[in-house]
């Protein structure tokens, strides 16, 4: 019988190594799973907390370490963020479309309110919240920031006349139109033409002769010096009529009497020569560099200025009482002495003559140089208005171009 070697008997007779394969694989995945579980458990409260953050206001910050066991906490932690963060916003001037803060949002209010976040502000909710933020310049809040931009509700409007062919109406050569509290020009038309201007000159000379501070009740002499020796008109005040310096100043304002203006500036510190230097220093301390002044009666076509540098002298007259009231008088009666004992004047305006008492104050002027002129404040609807009109043809077109402005205004600034 032949020789068979014996080999021990296996405990596991049947066990094969596939079958520990298979054990490692399945060791294997269990331990994964449990891995997985692990991480499932603790990733998702990082996830949600900057998540939320997203959602309440971009750019998201991150939010601070909270346990990953403790997902009430890291919660809370979420809504006290949310809080300070909209609180921040509200201290400067953000506002939010809804006062609630965003952990109390539902989910689909949170994007929406994170969207308006992002979103730029219109120029008038920005506008809004300015003036509630801060406190503005008086001109902003009469209707005009601080630049000097038009007031959108302060213009002149087409239904009430105002078109570019009833503008080419206006018969002057110059025109500017202003409102005086926010300095919105209204209309103009060739409003920095330098052109003569006649007796409006006279306001310069009140201006100068008021703040020169002499008495007004002592009388003042006319002198062969005061004629016209520019055009050679003849006056109502004959060489030697004496009257006090408020009836001078009250028929050169009111009734344009040339004799009555020359010797107003004559009567002044270092004579004529220092009134008209005085005239020229108050012009440019007003910001009128394109007027130029040679003498106080404006009868000289050397007397030169604009539309634009007018307004402002309306401006400055306008802060003397006594040239507000002595320019919009209908009539004066004065004593001159001599053979004519007493003289009558009236105002040189129709329009003050005819009664309108919107006029506060006002100067007309002529010669053929300058043609018509006339510059007026009035109150439309309580609101004050300086008018420039230069260079008229026609001897009623300067008075017919103020009527029609004053009709746009009227309507216009209701």
């Amino acid at each position: 019988m032949p020789y068979r070697q014996s080999t021990p008997s296996s405990p596991f007779p049947h066990f094969h190594f596939a079958v520990w394969l298979r054990y490692v694989a399945v060791i294997g995945l269990l331990w994964l799973n449990v891995g997985w579980t692990f991480g499932a458990t603790h990733e998702p409260v990082r996830h949600a907390s900057v998540g939320a953050n997203r959602h309440v206001s971009p750019p998201a910050r991150p939010v601070s370490k909270v346990k990953a066991h403790n997902g009430g906490k890291a919660k809370k932690a979420v809504a006290r963020k949310a809080r300070q963060r909209v609180a921040h916003k509200r201290r400067h001037g953000v506002q939010h479309e809804h006062s609630l803060h965003a952990s109390k949002l539902a989910p689909k209010s949170r994007r929406q309110a994170a969207r308006i976040a992002r979103e730029p502000r219109s120029p008038r909710r920005a506008a809004g919240m300015q003036v509630q933020g801060n406190r503005q310049p008086a001109a902003s809040r009469n209707g005009i920031n601080a630049a000097g931009t038009a007031h959108a509700g302060l213009r002149l409007l087409p239904r009430c006349g105002y078109t570019p062919r009833s503008r080419a109406l206006l018969r002057a050569r110059s025109v500017f139109v202003v409102d005086e509290r926010t300095q919105t020009v209204l209309t103009e038309k060739e409003a920095d033409r330098v052109m003569p201007i006649a007796s409006v000159s006279k306001l310069m000379t009140a201006v100068v002769s008021l703040d020169a501070r002499h008495a007004l009740d002592a009388p003042l002499r006319v002198t062969v010096q005061d004629q016209d020796f520019d055009k050679f008109t003849g006056s109502r005040l004959s060489v030697g009529s004496v009257l006090s310096r408020h009836d001078m100043l009250h028929i050169a304002l009111m009734s344009s009497e040339n004799r009555a203006a020359a010797a107003l500036s004559r009567d002044y510190a270092g004579g004529r020569p220092g009134f008209v230097a005085a005239m020229n220093a108050k012009a440019r301390a007003l910001g009128m560099r394109r007027t130029s002044f040679v003498n106080g009666t404006g009868l000289s076509p050397r007397n030169v200025s604009t539309a634009r540098d007018l307004a402002r002298l309306v401006a400055a007259a306008s802060r003397y009482p006594l040239i507000r009231a002595y320019s919009t008088d209908r009539d004066q009666m004065v004593f001159p002495g001599g053979p004519r004992a007493s003289l009558s004047y009236h105002n040189s305006n129709a329009l003050v003559r005819s009664g309108d008492r919107s006029i506060v104050l006002q100067k007309t002027g002529f010669i053929n140089e300058a043609g018509h002129c006339v510059v007026v404040r009035m109150r439309v609807h309580g609101r004050p208005i300086d008018i420039v009109v230069l260079g008229a043809p026609g001897p009623r077109d300067h008075i017919a171009d103020v009527i029609r402005i004053r009709r746009w205004l009227r309507c216009s600034l209701q």
